[in-house]
């Protein structure tokens, strides 16, 4: 299991990985309820997270390790291509400002837990509820799963290899995450959060002093892509409108995902979501600066074995053991904040949406509790084995589904909000259509997330999702002008 371990960065990590798992035991005792037994406790942390405690949360579960490890991978791998995240941070913002206030306040007035609920109260049909709550369960597992790549990453850095390593790390989070719920999330997002800035501020400073500076770093990195033909320092060709599109889709199902609604809906007001939505951009800041980590990647001359290895690879490069150790503590234990969040979620999804909806109606609020805590062991559990048993590069494709699948349910939890024109027919048919369209797609393109189209004999390409969506919100427009209108049912 353990070959060539850095033991000083190895003590380093161990000490800020027992912190928080302290924490993570003690949260259940902080701003604690009459009882846990309940699901809006839970699974919510009782609605109550004020301004800061939300924005430490949403923005720990909205970036992430893989984040961390990702953005620079692909910023190494294809260049300028790679900042398509920025932009997407950016457009993200202005929706939670206006769209997150009406859907928190529908969720607290009608003691709504999850987008199930939300569409169900909308359009009372059990079965649109089904899909919505189905669809963010799929959508999720990768992402979780992927947050394990990012850990595996800082523990092959360190020297611990072999899967063990990675279940202890996992089996730990199940624990208290179990007992604590929402809450041990939210009281770690603040460790996490500090120790990801320290990282990058100091990386960004210190690191092009090291290589020579910003113009040596873009320089090498420039040289680089043009000898192996592949990537650019800036756009070109097609890739505008691919860039474009990517930050689009991703803005627009950023929200739709169970673990970032779980941030909305544990808020204990809307202007807290609004100040939230002005105060989160600072992140946009962090996640530009964490992707020129990518080209400083170039500069250092790293050759790693995948893109993924590039940020553990230059941290071992250019920094003592000790900052090392910190850097990848910073690294995993930001793979626990949303990890969490992601298998609340979908815990909370399958015993609003299914198991309280299909087998036991009458279930009590401590029932509803105790199946969500063992729904989210299963979670982590499914997300494990996608990582065990199958290889890394298929979990990296099947996660580009995600953001496609689940941008199919932004039809039904947002058009309702503003509007009872769209009705169920339309929308299960447009949820449909979307959903098995897009995964057509993305299979015909080799499990890439973009498709080539050509009009008027100029070919460009565009993200898949923004496709399928569109091909959803046609043909639920196209059956709610053909089918008759019914009442529609509102909670």
């Amino acid at each position: 299991m353990t070959t060539d371990l850095n033991v000083t960065a190895f003590s380093v990590f161990a000490f800020f990985f027992a912190l928080v798992t302290v924490m993570g035991f003690v949260a259940a005792r902080w701003r604690k309820p009459e009882t846990l037994a309940h699901i809006d406790e839970w699974g919510l942390g009782g609605r109550k997270f004020g301004t800061w405690i939300t924005w430490f949360l949403v923005g720990g579960d909205f970036y992430t390790a893989y984040t961390v490890i990702a953005v620079p991978a692909l910023v190494y791998a294809v260049g300028a291509y790679g900042f398509f995240a920025l932009p997407y941070t950016i457009i993200v913002y202005p929706f939670v400002f206006l769209v997150m206030p009406i859907l928190w306040r529908r969720a607290k007035e009608h003691g709504y837990v999850t987008a199930g609920d939300v569409v169900h109260g909308q359009y009372g049909s059990r079965v649109l509820e089904l899909v919505v709550a189905l669809t963010g369960v799929i959508a999720t597992m990768p992402y979780i799963a992927l947050q394990l790549v990012g850990m595996a990453a800082v523990l092959k850095a360190l020297g611990l290899h072999g899967e063990v390593p990675l279940m202890v790390s996992f089996l730990i989070l199940a624990l208290y995450t179990y007992s604590a719920g929402l809450r041990a999330p939210a009281l770690i997002a603040f460790v996490k959060d500090i120790m990801i800035y320290i990282v990058v501020i100091v990386a960004v400073a210190a690191i092009p002093m090291k290589l020579g500076g910003y113009a040596n770093v873009f320089a090498v990195a420039d040289a680089d892509f043009k000898a192996k033909g592949v990537g650019n320092l800036l756009l070109g060709g097609n890739q505008y409108v691919a860039y474009a599109t990517l930050a689009l889709g991703s803005a627009l199902a950023a929200f739709m995902y169970p673990h970032t609604l779980t941030g909305i809906f544990a808020s204990n007001g809307a202007n807290t979501i609004r100040k939230n939505a002005v105060l989160l951009p600072a992140y946009t800041l962090l996640l530009g600066l964490l992707a020129l980590l990518g080209y400083m990647g170039h500069a250092a001359g790293i050759k790693p074995s995948t893109p993924n290895d590039v940020v553990p690879m230059l941290f071992q490069t250019l920094f003592p053991d000790w900052f090392t150790g910190f850097a990848f503590a910073a690294i995993a234990i930001g793979a626990l904040v949303p990890a969490a969040v992601m298998s609340i979620g979908a815990a909370n999804l399958f015993t609003r949406n299914f198991w309280k909806a299909y087998v036991n109606p009458n279930v009590s609020h401590a029932g509803e509790a105790q199946v969500a805590k063992i729904s989210s062991l299963v979670v982590k559990v499914g997300a494990l084995l996608v990582i065990v048993f199958l290889p890394t590069q298929f979990a990296l494709d099947l996660q580009l589904l995600g953001g496609i699948w689940i941008l199919q349910t932004l039809p039904a939890l947002i058009f309702g909000l503003f509007s009872n024109w769209f009705r169920v027919p339309g929308l299960l048919a447009g949820w449909f259509v979307g959903f098995a369209g897009g995964t057509w797609l993305v299979w015909l393109n080799g499990l890439k997330p973009l498709h080539t189209l050509t009009i008027d004999g100029t070919p460009f390409t565009i993200y898949t999702g923004i496709l399928a969506l569109a091909a959803n919100i046609i043909v639920a427009v196209l059956v709610n002008l053909v089918v008759p209108a019914k009442a529609t049912v509102r909670a």
